[in-house]
């Protein structure tokens, strides 16, 4: 991580910067991914004395920037505002790439950059990566819903104790559980 401390009429001393790296070591935890970040520092003479002193942080992250701004009577308490309002963002940041990451998405989905073109993306949908054969076992719901639990799957093929249909039980986006019956 690049870190670059700017003052903007104001001179920034060597105990500032090495508070300032030993404070934004925090947002590393929550995003492995982080480039660089800017830390601007200002003084503004004409604001009352409570908030003349402004912090701006702004994080690099691969596709994403966050920014943070405070002021305060002084620049430590600025960064420590501007800091907490980061590692807001970056938590949020890092909790949207968890979910997106084990959500309801198919496991190894990449996400799309925009980069490939249309005709290459739908190639890549329409190729099959892999063919599982197995035996399927006539139960009913209930116990494919806990096969299906014990398997740590999304979803379950089985063949119904009921009709003697095929079936496929999965878990929905909202967590409920559905079922597909196959006719004929």
């Amino acid at each position: 991580m690049d870190l670059v401390v700017v003052g903007k009429h104001t001179e920034v001393g060597t105990a500032l910067r090495s508070l300032t790296q030993e404070k934004l070591h925090r947002i590393e935890k929550y995003a492995n991914d982080v480039r660089r970040v800017d830390v601007d520092y200002a003084e503004h003479l004409t604001r009352k004395a409570s908030d003349s002193h402004t912090c701006e942080i702004l994080v690099h992250v691969n596709h994403h920037l966050v920014k943070g701004t405070a002021a305060a009577a002084e620049h430590a308490i600025a960064l420590d505002l501007a800091l907490d309002k980061v590692e807001q963002q970056m938590r949020r940041l890092h909790e949207r790439r968890v979910h997106r990451r084990n959500g309801t998405r198919a496991r190894g989905a990449r996400v799309d950059d925009g980069v490939d073109t249309d005709t290459e993306a739908e190639q890549r949908e329409q190729t099959i990566v892999k063919i599982k054969q197995f035996e399927v076992k006539p139960m009913n719901a209930e116990e494919a819903a806990l096969q299906m639990d014990l398997l740590g799957h999304d979803f379950f093929v089985f063949r119904s104790t009921d009709n003697g249909r095929a079936a496929v039980l999965y878990r929905r986006r909202d967590g409920a559980l559905g079922l597909i019956e196959v006719l004929g």
